[in-house]
């Protein structure tokens, strides 16, 4: 009888998956339309209070955007009292959405990833995963693994889609 063997697992094939480079982020956003009068106005010093008084454990380690969802006019200050506010308490503070927030943490986490272990190697890009990474991310590991890897796929091992070979 024939021995199984897993081929897969033979072929020196590094899968690198972009949801273990950071692992689950946590991503807050502040909306400065709440503390409008009326929806359009910012009065300071009801605004320095409401800020005096906000809890601000719920951003403890998380990435923080900053954004007005109204066409009121923001002075600069007033973003900047916020970010103030959140020093020592969130992990980055960004005038950001969302999207934004987790491109940024991606980009920064791949410019410092070591890629040098992925030297001379065939790599897949995992493709399945939480779907909390962005497509940036997939682009930047894309650009990053050309420099080092000697062959780059996408997908999983066993099905894979070819992205790029060094010549």
């Amino acid at each position: 009888m024939e021995v199984l063997r897993n081929k897969v697992a033979d072929s020196g094939i590094e899968v690198f998956n972009l949801d273990d480079v950071l692992g689950p982020i946590i991503i807050r956003e502040i909306d400065l339309a709440t503390y409008l009068h009326g929806g359009f106005v910012l009065r300071e010093k009801e605004y320095r209070q409401a800020l005096k008084e906000t809890d601000w454990s719920v951003f403890e380690n998380a990435h923080v955007g900053i954004f007005c969802s109204t066409d009121a006019i923001i002075p600069t200050w007033a973003y900047m009292l916020l970010a103030a506010s959140l020093e020592g308490i969130a992990a980055s503070v960004s005038f950001a959405k969302n999207p934004e927030i987790r491109n940024r943490v991606y980009r920064e986490a791949l410019g410092v990833f070591d890629w040098s272990t992925f030297a001379d190697k065939i790599v897949v890009i995992k493709g399945c995963g939480t779907g909390q990474v962005p497509t940036s991310a997939y682009v930047e590991a894309t650009t990053q693994l050309q420099r080092v890897a000697r062959k780059l796929m996408y997908g999983e091992p066993c099905s894979s889609v070819p992205v790029w070979r060094k010549k």
